[in-house]
């Protein structure tokens, strides 16, 4: 740790790289975080601030865990695109990426929607490596398949699973006590808001290790490095900062993501947090970059549905899906302008 922030402070462009995506690890804490924990805050299984500790330290333990095991999301992000062969102007396009990121995300945070930082992120460096070399020839087209398979993932097989789960729920405990079913699943909630948020640091976390990682490289000069360690200050520090991004914003997405959209019982909180789950350590197991936003909005798009499909608020899912469309053009271009506007000021 000591030596990376020796080598920022001695290098303006990787203090800036830095900085920046910090920046974007904390809009993604009080953007995409939330989602984890949306669905047992507003059916009242635990209070927002125990929510968004517990969710700071399984954000750490499924960086921790996940990338040890398995850190080929990590890869995914780091071999996206190609900045070229000049590390100096590739660090240079990074940090404007982050700048794109950021102004993103706060925007659609500002009006209480929760876009995905994944595909902003994607959407942004994308942006930046056709800046730079004037062409699409930045662009791996063999990981962008993985991209679009995580979007049919989460978006399909999230309701999908969210819709089974939640009736064979209702099958398994059809004879139960409802009160003494009521109090398992309010407990059941707090579990599955924390494999939730677990998840959402081996997917998410891993992602901006790389971007980290990947302005390290340029900063010493290496513009073409494919193979990475990363290590446990690394993980710490992200895990810290999006716990901190949480707290300072969540609420507006919980509200948006657990209230606005569904109604929902602590048995559906419970089935939307589990069919999430399974689908987010299926696509970290397998190295597809999905988004936690789209997985558990979806799954609990498919719980709603489960009971009635007038239980979906769909003004609000029309309001989503319209985000989600328009992240990759739209975070792409200002990725786009914004490389070319640091090019000519710092190159």
């Amino acid at each position: 740790m000591l030596e990376f922030m020796g080598q920022a402070f001695s290098n303006p462009m990787l203090l800036v790289s830095t900085v920046l995506t910090l920046g974007v690890i904390l809009v993604n804490g009080w953007t995409d975080a939330p989602n984890a924990i949306a669905t047992c805050v507003s059916t009242r299984a635990i209070s927002v601030r125990k929510a968004i500790v517990m969710a700071a330290i399984c954000n750490f333990l499924g960086v921790l865990v996940m990338t040890t095991v398995n850190a080929s999301v990590a890869m995914t992000i780091y071999n996206m695109v190609d900045f070229g062969g000049d590390a100096h102007l590739s660090l240079i396009a990074l940090c404007a990426a982050m700048a794109a990121i950021v102004i993103w995300a706060t925007a659609a945070w500002y009006f209480g929607i929760p876009t995905s930082e994944s595909h902003a992120l994607i959407a942004g460096i994308s942006g930046a490596a056709v800046a730079i070399q004037n062409s699409f020839a930045g662009i791996n087209g063999a990981e962008w398949v993985k991209v679009l398979w995580g979007i049919l993932l989460s978006t399909v097989l999230g309701f999908v699973l969210g819709f089974l789960t939640s009736k064979l729920t209702v099958l398994i405990f059809r004879n139960q006590n409802r009160m003494k079913s009521e109090r398992f699943f309010s407990r059941a909630q707090v579990v599955g808001g924390g494999a939730m948020a677990f998840m959402h640091g081996a997917q998410d976390g891993q992602k901006f290790m790389a971007i980290f990682l990947l302005g390290a490289a340029f900063a010493n000069g290496n513009s073409t490095t494919s193979q990475f360690a990363v290590p446990i200050w690394l993980m710490v520090l992200c895990s810290l900062v999006m716990g901190l991004g949480t707290s300072i914003g969540g609420y507006r997405i919980i509200k948006s993501v657990g209230m606005d959209m569904v109604k929902l019982k602590p048995y559906q909180g419970f089935s939307a947090d589990l069919a999430a789950t399974l689908c987010l350590l299926l696509s970290s197991l397998t190295g597809i970059p999905v988004s936690t936003t789209h997985t558990k909005t979806t799954a609990i798009m498919g719980v709603g549905a489960a009971r009635r499909m007038s239980n979906v608020n769909w003004g609000v899912v029309k309001e989503l899906v319209l985000t989600w469309v328009c992240t990759f053009p739209g975070c792409g271009l200002l990725g786009y302008l914004m490389a070319k506007l640091f090019l000519i000021l710092f190159a």
